[in-house]
């Protein structure tokens, strides 16, 4: 299992000399399986220099998985170049939760005024799977959801190959419970021995007393629940908009 990420940002892209080393992008993450099966997580804004890739690689299969409808996990659909190639399959994966199913998620991205191409104008062929509640197959990896605590709600993953085990949970608040989140507890034995775990911690504690209830965790409460659930490595993630590099250093550090 190969794991990289496109995109680490919250809410909004950002760019600048102050976000070079984290980057600036909105969530996009990919996933290669052993047998080179491609698994993408949100389609951000990050997705874009991914589709630039896949295209140079002559790449035409791919399983994109979505966590939720917020517009930066999405907002980079539309600019993802394999869409407007025939002969692309993509076969989405994901939990519509306010919206009337997992199509309508990514096809609002493409709604006139606000973009020109019509959704129904793609060129890719596209398949729809619902991934709210049981674990389902992509070839060799095991694929596991869970509901997060988030407004409007959202779905984290666990992956499983050979053994190997990641774990993605952004946008999840641990202090705050909303409607359809679970307990702390629920979120530690489901990261329970992961071998990554990237966890939403946008964060500080003194942010947070203005913030609780938005959907976003203290970073060191992320920390804390990586460490209850051993993981062996703790990525952090969901960075606000306004979190320098030199800032998120120091909170590495400090982690």
């Amino acid at each position: 299992m190969i794991i990289k990420c496109w995109g680490a940002r919250g809410s909004i892209p950002v760019s600048g000399e102050e976000y070079l080393k984290y980057g600036g992008s909105t969530t996009c993450i990919e996933v290669r399986t052993r047998d080179d099966e491609v698994i993408i997580i949100d389609a951000g804004s990050g997705i874009r220099r991914l589709g630039n890739k896949l295209l140079k690689e002559n790449r035409h299969e791919f399983n994109m998985l979505f966590t939720h409808a917020h517009w930066d996990h999405v907002l980079g659909f539309p600019f993802f170049k394999p869409v407007y190639s025939k002969g692309t399959h993509i076969s989405v994966f994901g939990c519509p939760f306010a919206q009337e199913s997992v199509k309508q998620m990514i096809s609002q991205t493409m709604v006139h005024p606000n973009f020109p191409v019509n959704f129904e104008d793609v060129e890719a062929e596209v398949s729809y799977h619902g991934a709210c509640e049981h674990s389902f197959s992509i070839k060799s990896m095991l694929v596991t959801p869970i509901f997060l605590s988030h407004p409007d709600r959202g779905i984290g993953y666990r992956f499983v190959e050979d053994g190997k085990c990641f774990v993605f949970l952004t946008d999840n608040e641990l202090a705050f419970k909303h409607p359809g989140g679970l307990d702390y507890r629920d979120y530690v034995n489901f990261a329970s021995n992961a071998d990554l775990l990237i966890h939403d911690a946008e964060y500080t504690e003194e942010e947070y007393e203005k913030t609780k209830t938005w959907g976003h965790s203290i970073y060191e409460d992320a920390l804390n629940l990586a460490l209850e659930a051993g993981v062996r490595q703790f990525g952090l993630f969901h960075h606000n908009q306004d979190r320098t590099d030199e800032a998120l250093d120091e909170i590495v550090q400090n982690c």
